[in-house]
C-alpha cells in the first residue's frame, strides 16, 4: 500500500501535520511507544496516532499508521520532531519510567542541533529557487514515503533507516511549499523588546512619520528569511489620547511592528528609574545607587512595583497577537519579568529571553533587593541566552546560590523543569559593511580621509560617552604612549567618536566634562599649531563617514571596563579586509571571547598595559597583522547576527521539544478520586507511608540554606491518620530512614506499624522494635567510614553526619553548594579507595548528602520480610488486594515501587516475585522477634567537632543486634499473600519527577489533602 497523506500539505509549518503509512513500512521503534509518549492534545512533536487520528497506539491488526507532525522550524525541526518521537529519552539525569516500554535513546542535543544546522544551511540555495506549489510537494513527499521507506524489521537498522526517512522528509517539506496566497510559510517570530526599531514623531492628531532605527537587534533580525518577524515594544513616545494610539498603532502595522503604549508615570519609574538606575548599574558592576540611601530604599519599592507593571503590560500586547505555533523572544534587562508574564497566559508557548547586557556574579546580584523574583522569572522561559559562557556561568551560580536550585551543564533545573542556558554571541550584518565600502559615497570619504591624515597612523575609538566605555582610561593611556614614544608623537593621531547618551543625567554630565578636559590637556601638551594628537567628536556619524573612518583606521581601540558584546569591533574588522589594521581590544567587553584570538586583549584599567600595548600594534609587522586579521575577518564573516538569530530560535524549538519528551517522561499526577474509589472497594488494604519529605511539614528553602527544624509530623496528618490506622482492613506501615527514635516521637500515639533505618527494625502497632538485619550482617566498616566523615565534617562548615544503627549519612545541605559538592566528591574517592575498598557496602549520594550503608539494604529488600511479618502478625487469611506506596524516596530505594508492580516491564529489573496477575505466592517467615529498645538518644548527631567515638562496648551492642540468636521460625506456609490487579496499586513519588513510580505528587501537602480525603471517604462509608 503506497503512503497516502491524510491532511493537507499546505499548513504543515504551523498546524499539525498528519500522515498515513502501511504498518509494513512503519519504523519499528514507532511501534513500541507507550501511550504515555502520545496525545492528541499536546502540542509540537511528531504524534503517532491512528489513521483516524485519535485514540491510543494501533494494534497489529490495524492497516496503517497515522503520524501527526507540529514542526516549528522551517528547516530541520522537522525531522528533529519525528526522529526524538520515535524512540523514549533516557539520560543520566532523568532516567525514563520503566514501565512505560522507552528503552531506546534518542539523538542527543548536539547531534540534533549539528544536523539542524547543516540541513538549514544546504537548504538557504534552495530557498532562493522557485517554491513547490503545494502538489508539487505532495507528490514529493509521497514519492519519498513509498521509495525509502521501505524498512527491514531488524532493530539494528530500523530506527537508522527511520531516520533517513525524515531527514528526507525534512528537507523536501522545508525547500517551499507555499500558502494558498502564493507566499511561502514561515515560522512567526514575536520579538519583544522596551523599544521598537522605529523613531516616530508625531506630525498631526492623527498623522506619524515613522524612521527606522539602526542597532545590532535590528540588523540581526531584517537580514533572517526564515521567521517572519514581529516586533513589539514600545514607541519611545508618549500618547495619551486614543486617536493618536490608533493613528500610530496602524502606521507601525505596515512596519510589522506593534506598540506597547505606557504612560509618562510609569516610563519615569520603570524605565528611568528601575532599569536605568538599578538594574543597568549593577550589571555593569556599578553597584546600587549609594547617593541618599533612605530617599533610594524608600522609592525602590513603587520602582519595582511599576517595573513589574510595565513587563505585565508588554504581556498583555503578547497574549493578544499571539498565535499558535509563535516564538515569543524577549530581549534584555527591561523585561526580565516577562517569561513568567507570558508562561502565566499559556505553558505551551515557547519563550526565549536574551540579555545584551552583562550578568553579574552571584556576589553582585544578591545585593539587588527583588534579586530572587528577577531570576524567578527569567526561569520560566524556555531558554535564557547570553552573550559569553561568562555570563551564562554566573546567572546558573546566581541561581544556585540565591534560589538553591540544581546547576547542570545544560541549565538550572527546578522541581523537573529545565531551562537552558547556554552562550549566543551576537554579530553584525557583515557584508552589509564589506559592500558599502564599494559605495561612491564611502570611496570619496576614504579618499578625503587618507589625504587628511597623510602620513600619520589612525586611532580610532568609537563608543556612546558612558562610564562603562572606559573613554578616560583610553585617553589617559594614549597619553602615556606619547610620553614613552617621542618618535610618535607627529605621526600618530586618536580619533575618538563619543556619541552622548543621557545629557540630562548628573553623573553623564560630569564625565563628559571630565574627557574634555583631558582631551584638552593633552591636546595643549603635546599638539601643535597645525595638528593635534586627539580629534574628539560629541556626536554620531552616518553609516557611511562611519565605513570610510574604519576603512583608513590602523588600530582601533577599544577599552570597556564592562562591555555586553561591543559589536564596534566586528564593524572595524569587517572593513578592514584591505588595510588589515590591529585590533586593541578590552577583556572586559564581550567580544574578548569571540576576537581574543586575533586582538591584542588589555585590561583598560591598566594604563601601563594598554599604551603598550598602542606602541605593539603601531609596530606590527604586516605579515603578523595579517595573520590575526585573518582569523577575526573568518569569525566575522561566519558568526553574523543572521547566524545568531537562526541558532538562537533553532536551540529553542529544540528546547521546546526537548522539555515536552521530558514531560511525557514524567510520571502523572497521583488521580485521587481514582485511589480512594478503588480504596473504597478492596477488602484488603496495605499503605505504605515515607516520613521524611512525605508526612512531614514542607521545608522552608532560602538559597541553599534549609530551615533549622527536626523533622516532624505535618500538623494536620492527625485526624486522617487516626481514622486510617483505625480501619480493620487497612494497615499502614510508615517506612523511613530515620532512626527508630524518630519514628517513635512522631507516631507513638498512632495504631501503626513503624520500619526504621529502610526496614532494618520493624516496630508491629504499639508493640516493641525487632529486627529485620540478616544473621551475619557485617558492620566492621563502620569505625574506618566514620572517622572519615568526622574529618570531612571539620573541613566543611556547617555541615553534620548521623550515626545510625546501620548506616552512617554525611549531611552537607546547609553548607555552601560547591563547597559541598567539591568535599562530597573528594569524600566519594577517598572511601572507594580506603575504607570501602573491600567492604560490603554501598554507598548511597543524596541531592546534599553521601550515605553508607550494609549491602542489599533497601527499602524493597526489606519489604518482603516486613509483609510477612505483617501477615503473620495480624493472622491474615484474605490477600492484599489494594497497596499504596507513597514516598519521597532516593532512587536507591525506589525499587520498593517495582516490588509491588503488577505488570514488570520487558526490560526491566530483576524482582523476586513472579508477575501480581497470578497472585503473590511466597513463604511467610516470622522474624525473629528480638526486642530491641530504641536507644533514648535516638540517632547520633554529630555537628563540626562534637562527634565521639564508639566505646567498645557500643560497638559490641550494635554487632549484637545484628547478629543475635534468633528464636526458631514458625512453620513456613505458602499461599496467595497479594491478589493485586494494576488498578489497584498505586506508587506515587513525592517530590520527584524522576521517578519509576507510576505517578507523583508536588510536595508533602499535597499527600496530606490526599490522606485527608481518602479518610473522610472511608469515614463515610461506614456511614
Amino acid at each position: 500500500m503506497s503512503a497516502k497523506c491524510t491532511l493537507s500539505l499546505i499548513p504543515f509549518l504551523y498546524k499539525p501535520f498528519r500522515f498515513s503509512l502501511p504498518l509494513s513500512q512503519t519504523p519499528k521503534p514507532f511501534l513500541s511507544l507507550s501511550p504515555h509518549f502520545h496525545s492528541n492534545e499536546e502540542e509540537a512533536i511528531a504524534i503517532p496516532t491512528t489513521s483516524r487520528g485519535s485514540g491510543p497506539l494501533i494494534s497489529e491488526a490495524s492497516p496503517e499508521l497515522a503520524f501527526e507532525l507540529v514542526p516549528g522550524r522551517k528547516v530541520g525541526f522537522l525531522r528533529h520532531l519525528c526522529s526524538t518521537s520515535m524512540v523514549g529519552f533516557q539520560s543520566d539525569r532523568m532516567p525514563g519510567n520503566m514501565y512505560n516500554g522507552n528503552s531506546n535513546s534518542f539523538p542527543g542535543r548536539v547531534e540534533r542541533l549539528v544536523k539542524g544546522r547543516e540541513l538549514r544551511k544546504s537548504s538557504r540555495a534552495s530557498l532562493s529557487n522557485e517554491s513547490l506549489d503545494s502538489n508539487n510537494c505532495s507528490n514529493v513527499v509521497a514519492e519519498y514515503f513509498e521509495h525509502d521507506l521501505r524498512l527491514r524489521e531488524d532493530n539494528n537498522t530500523s530506527a537508522s533507516n527511520a531516520e533517513r526517512f525524515l531527514e528526507g522528509a525534512a528537507r523536501v517539506l522545508s525547500e517551499g511549499c507555499e500558502r494558498e496566497d502564493g507566499k511561502p510559510f514561515r515560522q512567526r517570530l514575536l520579538v519583544v523588546a522596551n523599544r521598537l526599531p522605529v523613531s516616530a514623531i508625531r506630525k498631526g492628531e492623527d498623522s506619524w512619520s515613522l524612521e527606522i532605527s539602526a542597532g545590532g537587534l535590528v540588523s540581526a533580525l531584517l537580514g533572517v528569511k526564515e521567521f517572519e518577524a514581529r516586533w513589539i515594544g514600545w514607541a519611545g513616545v508618549n500618547v495619551p489620547d486614543e486617536v493618536g494610539q490608533k493613528a500610530l498603532t496602524k502606521a507601525l502595522a505596515e512596519k510589522r511592528c506593534i506598540p506597547v503604549f505606557l504612560d509618562e508615570e510609569i516610563v519615569h519609574q520603570y524605565y528611568n528609574g528601575y532599569c536605568n538606575n538599578i538594574l543597568w548599574p549593577l550589571f555593569h558592576y556599578l553597584g546600587l545607587p549609594q547617593e541618599d540611601r533612605l530617599a533610594t530604599t524608600r522609592s525602590f519599592q513603587s520602582q519595582f512595583e511599576a517595573y513589574q507593571k510595565a513587563n505585565q503590560m508588554f504581556a498583555d500586547v503578547v497574549n493578544k497577537h499571539y498565535e499558535e505555533g509563535d516564538v515569543v523572544w524577549c530581549h534584555d534587562y527591561h523585561l526580565m519579568f516577562l517569561p513568567q508574564c507570558l508562561k502565566n497566559y499559556n505553558r505551551k508557548m515557547k519563550v526565549g529571553w536574551f540579555l545584551h547586557t552583562p550578568f553579574p556574579s552571584s556576589e553582585i546580584h544578591r545585593t539587588l533587593p527583588s534579586r530572587s523574583e528577577l531570576l524567578h522569572a527569567v526561569l520560566a522561559a524556555d531558554l535564557v541566552g547570553f552573550h559569553t559562557y561568562d555570563y551564562a556561568r554566573h546567572f546558573v551560580s546566581a541561581c544556585t546560590r540565591i534560589l538553591g536550585l540544581e546547576g547542570t551543564p545544560e541549565g538550572v533545573e527546578n522541581q523537573g523543569k529545565l531551562t537552558r542556558v547556554a552562550a549566543f554571541p551576537i554579530g553584525i550584518d557583515s557584508e552589509r559593511f564589506i559592500r558599502a565600502l564599494d559605495l561612491p559615497e564611502v570611496k570619496d570619504h576614504i579618499t578625503e580621509l587618507k589625504e587628511r591624515f597623510k602620513g600619520r597612523k589612525v586611532m580610532l575609538g568609537v563608543d556612546r560617552l558612558d562610564m562603562i566605555k572606559g573613554i578616560p582610561q583610553k585617553i589617559l593611556a594614549f597619553e602615556k604612549f606619547l610620553e614613552e614614544n617621542r618618535d610618535w608623537r607627529d605621526k600618530v593621531v586618536l580619533l575618538q567618536i563619543a556619541v552622548p547618551t543621557r545629557t540630562d543625567v548628573p553623573e553623564y554630565q560630569k564625565l563628559t566634562s571630565q574627557v574634555h578636559e583631558i582631551v584638552g590637556r593633552i591636546n595643549g601638551r603635546f599638539g601643535t599649531l597645525t595638528t593635534v594628537p586627539i580629534h574628539h567628536l560629541d556626536r554620531s556619524l552616518d553609516f557611511q563617514a562611519l565605513c570610510a573612518l574604519y576603512a583608513v583606521t590602523d588600530v582601533a581601540l577599544v577599552t570597556s571596563l564592562r562591555d555586553g558584546m561591543n559589536l564596534v569591533s566586528y564593524e572595524f574588522v569587517a572593513c578592514q579586509d584591505k588595510k588589515k589594521g590591529v585590533l586593541i581590544l578590552s577583556e572586559f567587553a564581550g567580544a574578548a571571547q569571540s576576537l581574543g584570538a586575533g586582538a591584542i586583549l588589555v585590561n583598560p584599567w591598566n594604563i601601563t598595559e594598554v599604551a603598550a600595548a598602542i606602541a605593539k600594534a603601531l609596530n606590527m609587522q604586516s605579515s603578523e597583522r595579517e595573520k590575526r586579521h585573518r582569523h577575526n575577518f573568518h569569525h566575522v564573516k561566519t558568526h553574523t547576527a543572521q547566524e545568531w538569530a537562526e541558532t538562537f530560535v533553532s536551540e529553542l524549538n529544540d528546547t521546546v521539544v526537548e522539555a515536552q519528551l521530558r514531560t511525557k517522561q514524567v510520571p502523572p499526577r497521583l488521580p485521587t478520586k481514582i485511589a480512594i474509589e478503588r480504596y473504597l472497594h478492596a477488602k484488603n488494604r496495605l499503605l505504605i507511608l515515607g516520613f521524611n519529605g512525605t508526612l512531614t511539614e514542607p521545608v522552608e528553602r532560602k538559597g541553599d540554606q534549609y530551615k533549622e527544624m527536626e523533622l516532624t509530623v505535618h500538623p494536620e496528618l492527625k485526624q486522617p491518620l487516626t481514622e486510617l490506622c483505625s480501619d480493620p482492613n487497612t494497615t499502614v506501615v510508615v517506612l523511613s530512614g530515620s532512626c527508630r527514635t524518630v519514628l517513635d516521637e512522631n507516631f507513638k500515639e498512632y495504631d501503626i506499624w513503624l520500619a526504621a533505618e529502610n526496614g532494618m527494625f520493624l516496630n508491629p502497632s504499639k508493640g516493641e522494635w525487632m529486627t529485620t538485619m540478616p544473621e551475619q550482617l557485617n558492620m566492621e566498616w563502620v569505625d574506618s567510614v566514620k572517622h572519615v566523615f568526622e574529618y570531612f565534617t571539620e573541613r566543611t562548615p556547617r555541615s553534620h553526619f548521623e550515626e545510625r544503627e546501620a548506616s552512617l549519612v554525611w549531611n552537607y545541605r546547609h553548607a555552601d553548594v560547591e563547597f559541598g559538592r567539591l568535599q562530597a566528591r573528594d569524600m566519594l574517592q577517598h572511601l572507594w579507595t580506603g575504607p570501602i575498598s573491600n567492604a560490603s557496602v554501598e554507598v548511597v549520594q543524596g541531592s546534599r548528602s553521601v550515605e553508607v550503608r550494609a549491602a542489599n539494604v533497601t527499602k524493597g529488600a526489606a519489604i518482603d520480610r516486613i509483609l510477612g511479618e505483617i501477615v503473620h502478625s495480624k493472622s491474615m487469611t484474605t490477600p492484599i488486594d489494594y497497596v499504596l506506596c507513597i514516598g519521597h524516596f532516593l532512587a536507591k530505594d525506589e525499587d520498593i515501587y517495582a516490588f509491588f508492580e503488577p505488570e514488570l516491564p520487558s526490560v526491566g529489573m530483576g524482582l523476586p516475585r513472579s508477575k501480581g496477575t497470578d497472585g503473590v505466592k511466597f513463604p511467610v517467615e516470622r522474624i525473629s522477634s528480638l526486642k530491641i529498645p530504641a536507644s533514648t538518644n535516638g540517632a547520633k548527631s554529630s555537628q563540626n567537632k562534637g562527634q565521639r567515638s564508639v566505646s567498645n562496648s557500643e560497638k559490641k551492642a550494635t554487632n549484637h543486634i545484628c547478629r543475635a540468636q534468633r528464636r526458631p521460625a514458625p512453620e513456613k506456609i505458602s499461599w496467595n499473600v497479594l491478589d493485586l490487579k494494576k488498578e489497584n496499586y498505586f506508587s506515587c513519588a513525592v517530590g520527584r519527577t524522576q521517578t519509576n513510580a507510576r505517578y507523583t505528587l508536588g510536595s508533602s501537602d499535597d499527600v496530606v489533602a490526599f490522606l485527608k480525603e481518602m479518610a473522610d471517604a472511608s469515614q463515610s462509608s461506614f456511614l
